[in-house]
């Protein structure tokens, strides 16, 4: 993989050129894959993806990539996580009742509200509001927004976990991690200026916090 900084890891849910013309944006060589030798052998990995979690993870499970994500991760090499991709990271999804990857420990649940008249799926910009400092979130400004479409988030077990919030009728984690791991509930690639300077922060990020 000759001039690869990153690959993206294709698993039928959808988004991925989207996401490669924003790598494009910041200088990031992707290339998106569904092979398993192609993800171990990457500098670094993006995981995004948008859909249900039970179709995904039969795909995933079928390609063999389940494998592929946790002995990638487990080198220290940075992975991103987006949307659908980072809430099958975690141990369990409400949608469904799916078993997920369990890259970072918690579970994904879904929007349950007093106010009728919000919606679900949460879909727009959002203010993002960090809790905890982070490489991938250098920069961001106090009325920074990003674009979100999802009816789940993520709930990590550890509060230590959590990076990032926004609010829709109450406070949810929206950015999460754990040594080289990183997700997202909102869309980077789809955030403008903010979103590319995460993904540019991700070119340079070394997997350390």
């Amino acid at each position: 993989m000759a001039n690869t900084d990153v690959v993206i890891v294709d698993y039928d849910a959808g988004n991925l050129r989207s996401v490669q013309r924003a790598c494009a944006e910041v200088g990031l060589s992707a290339r998106i894959s569904r092979a398993p030798a192609d993800v171990l052998t990457a500098p670094r990995v993006i995981f995004p993806g948008v859909g249900a979690a039970g179709p995904a993870m039969q795909s995933i499970e079928a390609t063999g990539m389940r494998a592929a994500l946790q002995e990638f991760l487990a080198t220290g090499r940075p992975l991103l996580g987006i949307c659908l991709g980072m809430q099958i990271s975690l141990e369990r999804s409400e949608e469904q009742c799916t078993q997920t990857l369990g890259l970072l420990p918690g579970m994904v649940r879904r929007f349950s509200f007093s106010d009728p008249t919000l919606k679900v799926p949460h879909m727009g910009w959002n203010r993002v509001r960090q809790v905890r400092p982070h490489p991938l979130l250098a920069g961001l400004e106090e009325n920074d927004e990003f674009y979100f479409v999802h009816g789940y988030y993520p709930q990590p077990s550890r509060d230590d976990d959590v990076f990032a919030v926004s609010d829709y009728e109450f406070d949810f984690p929206c950015a999460v991690g754990r040594a080289n791991y990183f997700g997202t509930q909102f869309h980077p690639e789809k955030s403008g200026r903010v979103g590319l300077r995460l993904l540019a922060a991700f070119r340079q990020w070394d997997g350390t916090c």
